[in-house]
């Protein structure tokens, strides 16, 4: 039974407390139990790897073609070149004018898209379960047969030029590209995924087809799918539609970046009228043992009301309106920090309220009840995000590409359980140090300033 509060003005940390207490009566076995869905996987002839998970109760499907190769396996004067060969797969195929794949799904109410990141590229689609193969159809053709028209070439260029130019009027995003520079000064990482302006000018249909026959490979490609599917039949159509060869070329073996050995900052002045502040450094990869640990040692500080920055910037101080932990793992790296965004004249002061907050951690043990709240909290949130069917893709595509199977969700949440009171504050140690942050802050600029 829920509990009644009485009418009138009521503290909501006395709301979440309550709330998190009925939290913890909840046994996540069951849940889980049910949760965890059929998993299966082949390995054709030609090397790529198809996983599937089968979930009777929807009338959808979920499809992902996935290659292992993002902006961090290209040369530095190729930049962007993933991300832009993402986008010119889109206007026209052997089999597909640019119109025809723009409505192959959305005429049956579906969805077709793409994405880029450091190190992943992938293709997907969101349908009805009875449009699974036309989907499936597309894609290939898109991976496969992409004629990449010089016309559509240069038009895209435009296109992504604009991309580029929204992203960096995007003060939020734009810091974090700045901070990911400050990380990675001289490795690809350190590069923003959409490449640089005089990158993107650069490319030709030469380079593409170059990065898409090194990259657009059996080897590197998982397909992945969840949803009202039988594993058989995504086998088969993809034995259908996916008739490349298995490569004898190797993988090339991607450079790993040097750790983050000193300070650095920046502040830039620009025309906005909010100062923005990242700070941040890099940490575990995706495969070490406390990357567990680090998961609840960045929930509990930056995600949500309930956490430590939210609850002491902005509802103790109200210095931000936005403020937040990240953290991002890679195959041999992650990064982990904190943004905000507030008025110039308390950056000082809430940069200094974000390094006690960090510092606490490194110093202090949480509490056991502090430990448990979270540990709840990323359970919680992990099951509903799985009642979507491209979560469950988007997990079976990833898993597959950084450790090779799935990791079923009570396994999960089993090292979530294991996270100890000692295991956070060893995590925090190892990675809680000033002198391995690097700070970006964008201020406003002067002429900004005098108009408030």
């Amino acid at each position: 039974m829920f509990p009644s509060f009485q009418s009138g003005i009521f503290s909501a940390q006395k709301i979440t407390s309550t709330l998190n207490k009925l939290t913890y009566k909840l046994s996540p076995s069951a849940t889980t139990q049910q949760l965890d869905s059929t998993y299966q996987k082949t390995i054709l002839e030609n090397g790529i790897r198809i996983v599937t998970e089968h979930i009777p109760w929807v009338h959808s499907a979920s499809l992902g073609v996935w290659f292992d190769a993002g902006s961090r396996d290209e040369s530095k004067t190729n930049s962007g070149i993933a991300h832009f060969l993402e986008h010119m797969v889109f206007k026209g195929t052997k089999n597909f004018s640019i119109k025809e794949i723009s409505q192959s799904l959305e005429s049956v109410g579906g969805y077709l898209n793409a994405f880029t990141t450091k190190e992943q590229t992938c293709f997907l689609a969101r349908m009805l379960d009875e449009h699974i193969e036309k989907a499936i159809a597309v894609i290939a053709d898109l991976v496969q047969h992409a004629t990449f028209p010089e016309k559509e070439l240069v038009k895209e260029k435009y296109v992504v030029l604009e991309e580029l130019k929204d992203a960096e009027d995007d003060a939020e995003d734009f810091i974090h590209e700045l901070l990911e520079k400050e990380l990675f000064p001289h490795h690809q990482l350190g590069v923003p995924v959409i490449g640089t302006m005089e990158s993107v000018k650069s490319f030709s249909r030469e380079k593409l087809l170059a990065f898409a026959k090194e990259n657009y490979i059996p080897s590197k490609m998982v397909i992945a799918a969840a949803g009202n599917l039988q594993h058989e039949t995504i086998v088969e159509l993809a034995r259908k539609y996916f008739q490349a060869e298995l490569q004898t070329n190797h993988f090339k073996k991607r450079v790993i970046p040097s750790a983050t050995t000193k300070t650095s900052r920046q502040t830039i002045e620009r025309p906005i009228q909010q100062a923005h502040l990242c700070t941040g450094t890099t940490a575990f990869s995706v495969h070490n043992r406390l990357r567990y640990s680090l998961l609840v040692l960045h929930t509990l500080l930056g995600e949500g009301m309930s956490s430590r920055l939210f609850q002491n910037i902005r509802e103790k101080y109200g210095f931000a309106y936005t403020v937040y932990s990240f953290l991002n793992f890679m195959s041999d790296t992650s990064t982990f920090g904190v943004y905000l965004g507030t008025d110039a004249n308390n950056l000082d002061n809430a940069e200094e309220l974000v390094w006690k907050e960090l510092e606490k951690l490194a110093a202090k043990p949480i509490s056991k009840q502090e430990l448990a709240r979270t540990k709840s909290q990323l359970k919680g949130t992990m099951m509903l995000s799985l009642e979507s069917m491209s979560n469950r893709m988007m997990r079976l595509g990833s898993d597959e590409l950084y450790f090779g199977e799935q990791t079923s969700l009570s396994t999960i949440t089993k090292r979530i359980d294991e996270v100890s009171v000692e295991s956070v504050l060893e995590t925090a140690q190892k990675i809680i140090d000033e002198k391995k942050f690097s700070t970006v802050a964008l201020r406003p600029s002067e002429k900004e300033i005098q108009k408030l």
